[in-house]
């Protein structure tokens, strides 16, 4: 059976006359001189024809190609092709520019969340605006497709805003590669954020602390591992990814508080330094987990499933003459084994295993930090806060270190 294809008629050369000609429903049809712009012009005519023909809106566009496909189209081959004169469309901006961002967003080899958020943006402009000329691409427009966000994806408002961002910092990227303008960016960035309350946007509810009574409740449900990651978590106010990269390596303990360096950290492509002071009670709870190769994580969810098993062995009331030997109903070939570290998402989801089981509202290691630069500006003050959080500036430390209600509460009694 022959195989079907609903693609868009192709923009081709007819080498005889040098013209510019597509073929539609079996007709020829000239479109001018080939790569100049009356010629483009013409072609997204035809194009809008062939979408109604198939009764297809402008903004059901085919299928995302692979981000592999292409690969012969760079941002140099567009560049040559914009100074023949030919415009560039959205769809070949997206090309090129996803392609960079999935290599420049890497850490260790992995394509980071960035770029995956990226990819979330431009695949909607793409929905509606993919065969649009680069200069023709506006404030107004990006309003437009801002409005399309919240009616047709109900993103929230503070992630438009963060999406918009980076639509602008791709035509900002295509600029710099003189795909287009500098003024198509310039002229973007003249577009105002939405205002909370002044849109139909929702709202999200930002990270809080999270109350210790909670903590404290949940840790009994957790497995040691988990538990003690919490604890330590809680005492230095450390992110949730530098607790789970933790090594004896990464410790320096030749003072009486020791200072732990972690190898990878959120702002390190910054190149800025991150040092966290362990305590005494810290110390006590990282001793036990300091006796290994000095390379090796912590944390580890194969120590969690170890001691998991020695407590099972150790609670079994069934004789050893009786039932299953140990070791004798394990899956010689699991599909999935214990990991050697634990990552963010492990660790966040141990912890919502356990308030599931307690049947509370689950709580995220994040708001952890929360709860400890709260803690630490309550009694040392903003700038305490600061360094131990590792913020450049007060004002991010303002986002963790929510302010204390009890000096207002003071004050108030004071003057009535």
């Amino acid at each position: 059976m022959p195989r079907l294809f609903h693609r868009p008629p192709k923009y081709s050369l007819h080498k005889g006359t040098k013209q510019a000609v597509v073929s539609l429903r079996g007709k020829r049809i000239y479109l001018g001189p080939f790569g100049s712009a009356q010629s483009h012009a013409a072609y997204q005519e035809v194009l809008q024809s062939w979408y109604k023909g198939r009764d297809v809106t402008l903004q059901q566009k085919p299928a995302e190609e692979p981000i592999t496909k292409a690969a012969s189209v760079s941002a140099a081959t567009l560049r040559e092709k914009r100074r023949a004169g030919s415009p560039l469309t959205i769809n070949e901006l997206v090309l090129v520019y996803r392609r960079h961002s999935h290599q420049y967003y890497q850490k260790n080899g992995a394509v980071t969340r960035e770029a995956t958020i990226i990819d979330d943006a431009v695949r909607f402009l793409r929905k509606h605006h993919a065969t649009m000329f680069l200069e023709d691409f506006g404030p107004v427009v990006l309003d437009d497709l801002r409005n399309g966000m919240i009616s047709e994806l109900d993103w929230s408002r503070k992630h438009i805003n963060k999406q918009v961002g980076r639509l602008i910092r791709m035509f900002t990227w295509a600029a710099e590669k003189e795909l287009v303008s500098p003024s198509v960016p310039q002229a973007l960035k003249s577009l105002a954020g939405l205002k909370k309350g002044r849109c139909k946007a929702r709202e999200t509810a930002g990270v809080s602390c999270v109350d210790d009574a909670v903590v404290d409740k949940t840790l009994p449900q957790l497995p040691d591992v988990v538990a003690d990651m919490v604890r330590l978590q809680r005492l230095t106010g450390a992110r949730p990814g530098e607790i789970c990269s933790l090594r004896p390596c990464d410790l320096d303990q030749s003072l009486d508080v020791w200072v732990y360096r972690p190898s990878e950290h959120k702002t390190e492509h910054h190149e800025k330094d991150r040092a966290i002071a362990i305590g005494p009670k810290a110390q006590l709870i990282l001793a036990s987990y300091l006796k290994r190769e000095s390379t090796a994580f912590c944390f580890s969810p194969s120590d969690s499933e170890r001691m998991r098993r020695e407590k099972a062995s150790a609670a079994r009331t069934t004789p050893l003459s009786y039932g299953n030997r140990r070791g004798t109903n394990r899956r010689s070939s699991p599909k999935r084994t214990p990991s050697d570290r634990y990552f963010t998402g492990s660790y966040r989801r141990a912890i919502h295993r356990a308030c599931e089981k307690l049947g509370i509202e689950k709580w995220a290691p994040n708001r952890l930090r929360h709860t400890s630069a709260t803690e630490i500006r309550k009694q040392f003050g903003i700038e305490a806060a600061q360094v131990v959080c590792g913020h450049e500036s007060a004002d991010v430390t303002q986002i963790y270190a929510e302010r204390d209600l009890e000096l207002a509460r003071k004050v108030a009694r004071e003057i009535g």
